[in-house]
């Protein structure tokens, strides 16, 4: 297995081109449970980040009914990319938001309890570290501040690479 670097630049500026469209090879979650985190996930392949096809661990995305939950949920990317990734794909590590990067994911609990946003970094703040630009689907943005949203508890998800 060899690890292969992230091409944070390559994942903003497939943020920067799908943030207000959509991508027509992947399917558009935004009516049924939101497009967000497939969104980031589409992010990490234009990254150089290799899918993996594991089923049903694994983190792929071939089409709306072939597909891994970790491709397209808030819970179960934060897992994979945690947790269960010990072979091809990307790899994450939680972080304090100071220590984030563009290009790393923010996940955000709107009640405190349950995990449901995703958002890719896409620059640092330059007057505040810890309130950086984002993008993401189901409010599709590009370039919105992180204190924009109205949330209770938020987890920062440092790329640390893939392998393959």
């Amino acid at each position: 297995m060899n690890a292969i670097p992230y091409n944070r630049n390559a994942a903003i500026e497939y943020a920067r081109t799908w943030a207000f469209s959509r991508n027509p090879y992947y399917y558009d979650f935004s009516d049924i449970g939101g497009d967000c985190t497939n969104f980031v996930s589409q992010a990490l392949v234009a990254g150089g980040m290799p899918m993996n096809f594991a089923n049903p661990m694994g983190w792929y995305y071939r089409n709306l009914d072939d597909r891994a939950a970790a491709f397209t949920g808030v819970k179960y990317l934060y897992n994979f990319l945690t947790r269960q990734n010990v072979s091809t794909g990307p790899f994450a590590t939680e972080v304090p938001i100071y220590k984030a990067e563009p290009g790393d994911i923010i996940q955000l609990s709107f009640d405190g309890e349950n995990w449901a946003h995703s958002l890719l970094i896409v620059a640092q703040n330059p007057n505040n570290p810890t309130d950086p630009f984002t993008a993401t689907h189901s409010e599709d943005s590009f370039g919105r501040l992180l204190s924009s949203y109205p949330f209770k508890r938020k987890r920062v998800l440092h790329i640390l690479g893939g392998y393959y």
